[in-house]
């Protein structure tokens, strides 16, 4: 008969780790302001107040929920147990041995919880990804990249939309810009900002002959209030309007209204193509400038304060961060967690999610 007794008594412990940072005393003391605030009959009198109130109220009754299951799931394993060990019944003993197993994994999950340090963490990701060296091959690369991380908001429940689409000029895109929605989804995406390099037989090359290309990704965080964070001199920005380009309508509007805004000292360009109309296409071009202006002044900071501590520090900016290669062999390897995977079809079909948690622990050891 199995003595589960340890494993019982580690589960234990990790629930007193997830109590702390989920911080659970603090959100059951939240929740019935919550719930007070999404009950009044003004709450939709400020729609931004109101979105932020309800992903907020879901976001604390969600973690309290898993809480309390994880909980009641452990006195049940313990209950099992000890039945089993009164009684001699194996059974019993299967049973809570099988519970435990469940909850180890689901714990071994939740733990990434605890390695997200960033104030926006928990919220969107502004993205935008670009081709880079390797001619056609890049543009189809960055599209395929896009495609990829397409796959994976889907199967995540996220939410994409798609603000700018460039196509190249033989295939793929120049340049895709887009926003992913879901809780926590600016925390994972963080792991992959930087150059991906792509490595096969071109589909372009008449002769069949290896390639390799590079696209950038980047990521913001999207911040509701950047705007009220930042000052913008209208005299600083260049507002060009422009035709937009989609893949047949799939993507954005094609319409004469799509709208780019350069930021001269910074050299920042924004677009959006995706509105319905010019005025709200150039709103969600300013939206984003902001937040790229706040993400650049915080990242001056950091970089200040590493530099009064006498460390180097890097952005990864520019930086390669992942090879995949699909010739002369299989694999997907890690430049930064070392994670590799022989299976580049599954990454490319949506599975990036290990890579990302791989590198949030990377990150935490690196620290």
């Amino acid at each position: 008969m199995a003595d589960l007794t340890d494993s019982l008594a580690t589960l234990r412990t990790e629930l007193a780790e997830a109590e702390d940072y989920l911080r659970i005393d603090e959100i059951r003391a939240r929740l019935p302001q919550l719930e007070t605030e999404m009950g009044r009959p003004d709450l939709w009198d400020d729609a931004e107040r109101a979105r932020a109130i309800q992903t907020e109220f879901t976001s604390v009754k969600d973690d309290i929920d898993l809480y309390d299951r994880l909980a009641t799931s452990i006195e049940d394993a313990e209950l099992l147990f000890e039945m089993g060990r009164e009684e001699g019944d194996d059974d019993s003993i299967a049973e809570s041995e099988q519970l435990i197993v469940d909850l180890t994994a689901e714990f071994e999950q939740l733990e990434l919880r605890a390695l997200y340090t960033g104030e926006y963490d928990e919220g969107d990701a502004v993205c935008e990804i670009h081709s880079g060296a390797g001619g056609t091959d890049s543009q189809d690369w960055a599209q395929m990249l896009y495609e990829m991380y397409k796959r994976w908001a889907d199967k995540r429940g996220f939410k994409i939309e798609v603000t700018e689409w460039q196509e190249g000029q033989e295939a793929g895109v120049t340049a895709v810009g887009f926003t992913i929605q879901g809780r926590h989804a600016y925390g994972l995406l963080q792991a992959e900002r930087g150059v991906h390099r792509l490595v096969r037989i071109s589909p372009f090359d008449s002769q069949a002959r290896r390639h390799t290309a590079f696209a950038s990704f980047s990521v913001w965080p999207d911040i509701p209030d950047a705007a009220n964070q930042v000052d913008i001199d209208e005299k600083d920005l260049r507002v060009d309007v422009f035709r937009s380009s989609g893949a047949g309508g799939q993507h954005v509007n094609t319409t004469d209204s799509a709208v780019r805004i350069t930021h001269l000292p910074t050299g920042i360009v924004t677009s959006c193509q995706n509105e319905r109309s010019q005025h709200q296409n150039k709103d969600r071009a300013m939206q984003m400038l902001s937040i790229q202006l706040v993400e650049l002044e915080r990242q001056k900071r950091e970089d200040e304060l590493a530099a009064e501590a006498g460390e180097s520090k890097s952005t990864e900016w520019g930086s390669q961060i992942r090879s995949y290669v699909l010739q002369p062999y299989q694999q997907v390897k890690d430049e930064r967690s070392g994670l590799t995977s022989g299976n580049p079809e599954g990454v490319l079909g949506g599975d990036v999610g290990p890579f990302m948690e791989a590198w949030l622990r990377w990150r935490r050891s690196s620290a």
